[in-house]
């Protein structure tokens, strides 16, 4: 049974919420659960007309550069400035909003790999988050501050203590300064903008967010909150080497060098 999304009520919520909990069990890594997640929000929650109701949904999460697979580091440093050689040594520990999984219209949106932008963001500074509004944004309605989640030290927080879990929320995506891309905005008709997540343990936050082509009230994006425990109790269950599909990489080292080299 679908949810019309622009109508979300409270039996919606609690059938998405049951489902979400077990499509995602026992997936072999975290990006597996994610994906399986994704989609069954594309395909869940639909318009007045019956077709899917979200243009995009994504997750994501913050993960370690050391940690990162190497084409994704390479993403990174691609997005931190000029390279020359090899270019400037980043931080192993410094945090990179990465992400897991993708479902929407094009069939570039169903692969995290093809995304242009997205793949890992770099969270180097609170002044580089500062410079990515939707991000920003989106850490301040769930209850976090910038440093934050440059600085991980979640544990001190609401939201990871368990007290709470963040909605984002945009009602009207056209003209917000929080939603950047209002090219896609005008191209897909996305009206409203959600977004769920908490944090994963004390240094790591997760967040799903959907851009919806139906306007959605702040009552009904609310209801979302549930969905980001749902979402944890999955997450919380994979280790470091469970994050990624096909992931064999070596944790060893305390310099970008050691760390995500990939295991002959």
């Amino acid at each position: 049974m679908a949810s019309d999304l622009g109508k979300f009520g409270l039996a919606d919520m609690l059938r998405c919420s049951l489902a979400i909990r077990e499509i995602a069990r026992d997936e072999p890594t975290m990006e597996s659960a994610a994906r399986r997640i994704c989609r069954y929000l594309r395909e869940e929650l639909v318009d007045g007309a019956g077709g899917p109701a979200c243009a995009l949904v994504r997750c994501y999460k913050t993960h370690p550069f050391g940690l990162l697979e190497p084409g994704l580091q390479r993403f990174v440093r691609a997005q931190m400035g000029p390279l020359s050689g090899r270019g400037p040594r980043i931080d192993p520990s410094m945090r990179c909003l990465t992400l897991l999984a993708t479902a929407g219209d094009d069939a570039a949106w169903n692969r995290r790999q093809a995304s242009r932008g997205h793949q890992a963001i770099p969270l180097a500074s609170a002044e580089m988050v500062e410079r990515a509004p939707m991000i920003a944004q989106l850490v301040r309605q769930f209850g976090l501050e910038i440093a934050d989640v440059v600085s991980p030290g979640l544990d001190s927080t609401g939201i990871a203590a368990g007290r709470k879990y963040g909605v984002f929320h945009v009602e009207e995506a056209a003209g917000s300064p929080y939603i950047p891309a209002q090219e896609f905005v005008t191209n897909t008709g996305v009206r409203s903008v959600i977004g769920f997540g908490g944090a994963l343990g004390s240094d790591a936050l997760f967040a799903i967010v959907l851009f919806a082509r139906v306007p959605v009230s702040a009552a009904s994006a609310d209801r979302f909150r549930t969905f980001a425990l749902d979402v944890k109790s999955s997450f919380v269950t994979y280790s470091d080497s469970q994050v990624f599909d096909g992931q064999r990489f070596s944790s060893g080292g305390s310099s970008e060098e050691g760390v995500g080299v990939p295991l002959q």
